[in-house]
């Protein structure tokens, strides 16, 4: 009896040691029940981001991406489809024109006809431009609001188990945390909820894509991927990731050639039906194309933390260079970056590879692809964010970085007071597990350097909201702010190219039979 007595006694002191964080009480209640603990508190933040203003709230003529959405509500509804790419008496391309996918543009189709069951005067053609209420930004933001909840919310509960499913040290605190992570992205709150954008639903998508991949649903992933590119063609950030990974896997099976035929199907498939609406002419389909191709911006626009932009200082490439040479240098120098990681997937196709993959691919065309806009920081930050839990420094040092590249654009829309609130929030929960407050060794040996790149972005933020800049250089502290985020920038896509690769030895041996 004493035995027994003690052995109980032993079992709930090692229970409570392994409750060792804030997530304890729900460790035995599941992951779909921290989930939806942790989505209901992730939407409370989301409305609160939303009660503030957005892009060109009252700055007229053209106002911002908010009334750009409304607009392609506005042309979705009161169109037919052939007309939403083309210039015309009744579609002003020069007034925020599509420039989307298709699958944009049946978003913004279903979103308008919301609008134009609670409000029509918000989607009336030509009446509505500049149409500012506030039932109206209620609705808009309703819109963004179901699309999080119905898309990307899922798709992170998907990830989540697929990439926990065959990791059994991952404990239930850890993918609560993980789940945190991915759902409070700060930078996706405040560019969706905050600025106004659908970003959640090509992330989504593309969480959903990856989650399928990692469980071997490769057609379905392929199909989720296509959809992805379909709604922001800046969704192609992860397109060498996708190729170099579903290639090797598919080189190492019995027929490697019908695979490829297989996952080749399914992706013209869904492009086919996804851009019907243009198929009946050539011209139809390049007037399209050539709204998504926006070359006539140039190289870069603002100061976004990339080479083209960082580089200007000392090189005027959109002075001296043309359009024509500048996109080959730009194409070159994105597919060069990208080729190595795309080999290392080829070779060793794993799925942590795959998402050191995602990471390296999204970073080539962040620093070096042609207009790339602030807001593209969200791209590498999804497959940084997937990575958390076995690089948790890599990603709350890019995360770092990544808001303060926001920064510049952040005030501009007034959301300063949302940005700092939520800056907050994110590194309580990223300090609240132990998985935050762990360091990579690589970055261990640089903790000096990188505190005091830290202790600049944080006088930065002061700096930039408190000093007024001299005369003849306006845009000085911006041109800083790009320059430190650059910097960080470039070591962590090196670092990760650098990781990927020395995950070839690790490549279990199963992994490298042929699949059946």
């Amino acid at each position: 009896m004493e035995k027994v007595k003690e052995s109980i006694v032993t079992k709930n002191k090692d229970d409570l040691d392994n409750h060792d964080d804030a997530c304890w009480w729900s460790i035995h209640k599941g992951v779909k029940s921290i989930f939806l603990s942790i989505s209901l508190f992730a939407l409370l933040v989301r409305v609160a981001v939303s009660l503030h203003p957005y892009s060109g709230a009252g700055n007229p003529p053209k106002y911002g991406d908010y009334e750009a959405q409304r607009h392609w509500m506005e042309i979705t509804i009161n169109l037919p489809a052939k007309d939403w790419y083309q210039n015309s008496t009744t579609n002003d391309l020069y007034y925020w024109g599509l420039d989307y996918p298709p699958l944009t543009a049946y978003q913004s189709y279903i979103h308008g006809l919301f609008l134009k069951l609670f409000d029509s005067e918000s989607v009336s053609l030509f009446t509505s431009r500049g149409y500012e209420s506030y039932f109206g930004k209620l609705l808009m933001r309703w819109t963004v609001l179901s699309s999080d909840v119905l898309i990307f919310f899922p798709a992170v509960l998907y990830f989540v188990l697929a990439y926990s499913s065959n990791n059994s040290s991952f404990r239930k605190s850890d993918l609560a945390w993980q789940i945190a992570i991915l759902l409070i992205n700060p930078c996706l709150i405040l560019i969706d909820h905050g600025h106004f954008q659908y970003n959640c639903i090509s992330l989504g998508l593309t969480v959903g894509a990856i989650a399928a991949i990692c469980t071997d649903k490769d057609l379905v992933g392929s199909f989720l991927f296509t959809l992805a590119l379909n709604h922001k063609q800046m969704s192609a950030y992860f397109a060498p990731a996708f190729f170099s990974h579903l290639l090797g896997k598919c080189m190492r099976r019995r027929n490697p050639i019908v695979e490829v035929l297989k996952l080749g199907l399914v992706v013209l498939g869904t492009f086919a039906i996804i851009w019907l609406p243009y198929l009946h002419s050539v011209d139809a389909v390049l007037q399209v194309l050539s709204r998504l191709a926006p070359f006539e911006r140039g190289l870069y626009e603002d100061y976004v933390a990339n080479f083209w932009c960082a580089t200007s200082v000392l090189i005027k490439w959109k002075r001296f260079f043309s359009v024509k040479l500048l996109k080959f240098l730009s194409f070159t120098a994105t597919l060069s970056t990208c080729l190595p990681s795309m080999i290392q997937q080829i070779r060793f196709p794993s799925k942590q590879g795959f998402l050191h993959g995602l990471l390296c691919s999204s970073f080539s065309f962040y620093l070096f692809s042609f207009q790339v806009h602030e807001k593209s920081v969200l791209l590498p930050l999804l497959p940084a964010s997937m990575l958390a839990l076995d690089e948790p420094s890599l990603f709350i040092h890019f995360l770092h970085y990544a808001l303060l590249s926001m920064f510049p654009l952040i005030v501009r829309d007034k959301l300063v007071q949302a940005y700092l609130a939520i800056y907050a929030l994110t590194f309580l929960i990223i300090n609240a597990s132990n998985k935050g407050q762990r360091k990579g060794r690589a970055f261990q040996s640089a903790r000096i350097l990188f505190g005091f790149f830290l202790f600049c972005s944080l006088v930065l933020h002061i700096v930039y909201l408190v000093v007024r800049p001299p005369e003849r250089y306006p845009f000085l502290f911006e041109a800083v702010i790009m320059l430190l985020c650059f910097s960080q920038f470039t070591f962590l896509a090196v670092f990760s190219n650098i990781k990927q690769w020395t995950l070839s030895k690790d490549v279990q041996p199963m992994d490298k039979q042929k699949l059946n």
